[in-house]
């Protein structure tokens, strides 16, 4: 058990160490997402979707980023429309549709308080040994580089002088070996080292940092692991379904949340207590 010395947590404010103000903490520990705006990329369907509908839900308004214009405008409707979501389609590896992103949230809705790095692909099933290397660098140029990059424009643009929160989407296969999805899950892994790095680097500057791990989750982009075989797959979740995307909604909720001030850096697991019997 972790044990504190009792004149730090838990103890009366002392005249040495005054007790926190609002204004040195500036945000609430309410969960109301009002007035504020998120990023959301890869936010056309699936995770990033469902993140952008709870952060809505919440009273948050939202910037969608997507390849496809068509799916991001079923998106836009499906989330109340432009008073509250907006689109922008591009190439998450496109700095230029990165700036563009991060500037049309603050130019349509005033601020950038809080960014999800949703963008994930994989183009390659297969063992890591045989993996192309070209194909290799473009799943660490998408999913690593991309999402650094797009925190730094986040940085440049808002964060830095304002603060913000941030989500990192990762995923089990960078907490393990995946047979398989070896190649995405050292991209993965590679994300979960990121956050940590990212929340001690920006900390200081009220900026948190955070992952979320996701198991199987029932998406398009996931469906090669469980079509055909779903009873399989689940009967090895202790809580014997697989995810769904709300249920990474509900955690991302949460961590980018004022409820979570005093959590940075961290990589939450959501994976059905699979990780704690053994084998995914």
């Amino acid at each position: 058990m972790l044990t504190h010395p009792t004149s730090s947590v838990g103890s009366a404010p002392s005249a040495t160490r005054p007790a926190s103000t609002p204004e040195e903490h500036p945000l609430s520990t309410s969960d109301s997402y009002a007035g504020r705006t998120a990023l959301v990329t890869g936010g056309s369907r699936g995770i990033g979707l469902a993140i952008a509908r709870s952060l809505v839900d919440r009273g948050a308004r939202v910037v969608l980023t997507a390849r496809k214009p068509e799916a991001l405008a079923e998106a836009v409707e499906a989330l109340g429309g432009p008073e509250v979501a907006v689109a922008v389609a591009g190439n998450a590896g496109d700095p230029e549709h990165r700036a563009e992103a991060v500037r049309t949230a603050i130019d349509t809705f005033g601020s950038l308080d809080c960014l999800v790095g949703n963008v994930g692909i994989n183009p390659y099933y297969g063992p890591l040994i045989d993996a192309p290397l070209d194909v290799f660098r473009k799943i660490l140029d998408t999913n690593v580089v991309g999402t650094l990059g797009l925190v730094q424009e986040a940085h440049r643009a808002w964060m830095g002088e304002h603060g913000g929160s941030v989500l990192i989407v990762a995923s089990v296969a960078g907490l393990k070996s995946s047979a398989g999805i070896a190649a995405y899950g050292v991209s993965k892994a590679a994300l979960v080292n990121l956050t940590t790095q990212l929340a001690v680097e920006l900390g200081p500057q009220r900026i948190r940092v955070n992952a979320v791990a996701p198991a199987v989750v029932k998406t398009k982009f996931a469906e090669a692991l469980f079509t055909g075989r779903e009873d399989e797959v689940s009967g090895q979740y202790p809580v014997g379904r697989l995810g769904v995307p709300e249920d990474i909604g509900e955690a991302a909720a949460y961590l980018l949340s004022d409820g979570a001030g005093w959590v940075t850096g961290q990589t939450l697991v959501l994976d059905g207590g699979a990780l704690s019997q053994g084998p995914i």
